[in-house]
Formats: C-alpha cells, structure tokens, sequence
C-alpha cells in the first residue's frame, strides 16, 4: 500500500523496496509490509499505560527463500542504489533520519551522505558472509 509517506519502488509489477517515513505514525497498531513479506514491519504508537496482551508466538514450519532486510536511519541520511540481479540499474532513493527502507529482492547498494547511525534487521538464520550474500559489481549511471 503506498501513501504520501510510502515510497515503493517497482519493476514490471514487483515491489524491491518500499521507503517509510515513521516520524508520524498512527494510532495503535500499524504494519508496514504485506502478509506475504518474509520480514514483518509495523508501529506501535500508543499512549502511557497501556498494556498489550502478553503472548508468544507460536511455532510452525515456516521456510523463507530470500533474505528481505530493514534499514533504519536513527541519525545521518544515505542513498540506497537499487539493482536488478544482474546488475540492471532501477533506482535510488534518499534515506533520512526518522526513515526507513524495506528491501524485498534485488540488489542494493548504500552510500552515507552523511555520518550516520543506522539499524539493519533481517530475517535469519544468517550463514555467513561467503553463503549468505553474492556481492556484485553494478553498472553505474
């Protein structure tokens, strides 16, 4: 779903990356990405006192193909350069503090514009530079 504080960038009708301005998250429970994401992202914005409901989650079976990763820019701004898989330039997009990027396939690259603090969450379980990632060279602009 994209809204004035959702960027998604697509290719021939497939999300790789949506970019999320949370500086100004609604009441309650929000999720960001679909059901069918293998990362789950969503807001909380509640008032003092309130208690959710104590819970675990349970278990299944579940298998995930593709690492999907959240990047979360706590202070500084970057560019993230997105790729087709063989290297195919398809955009790029300014991630400032109080943002964050959802990457669901292809490849990306980071640049920091400036000094910057950034959260990085993925799906796991993480097998290691040399299995876990191919790095690439991209064909510039």
């Amino acid at each position: 779903m994209e809204d004035k504080k959702t960027k998604n960038i697509t290719l021939d009708g497939e999300i790789y990356a949506s970019i999320f301005d949370i500086k100004n998250i609604p009441e309650g429970l929000d999720f960001l990405t679909n059901d069918e994401s293998f990362i789950q992202v969503g807001t909380w914005n509640y008032k003092k006192d309130k208690i959710l409901d104590a819970h675990f989650h349970n278990y299944f079976d579940r298998s995930s193909y593709r690492t999907q990763e959240v990047v979360y820019v706590i202070q500084g701004k970057i560019k993230c350069n997105l790729y087709e898989e063989d290297t195919t330039y398809i955009d790029s997009a300014i991630v400032e503090s109080g943002m964050m990027i959802v990457q669901y396939q292809g490849v990306h690259e980071y640049e920091m514009i400036e000094d910057s603090k950034v959260l990085e969450v993925k799906n796991g379980p993480y097998f290691g530079p040399d299995k876990d990632r191919t790095r690439v060279n991209v064909k510039k602009n």
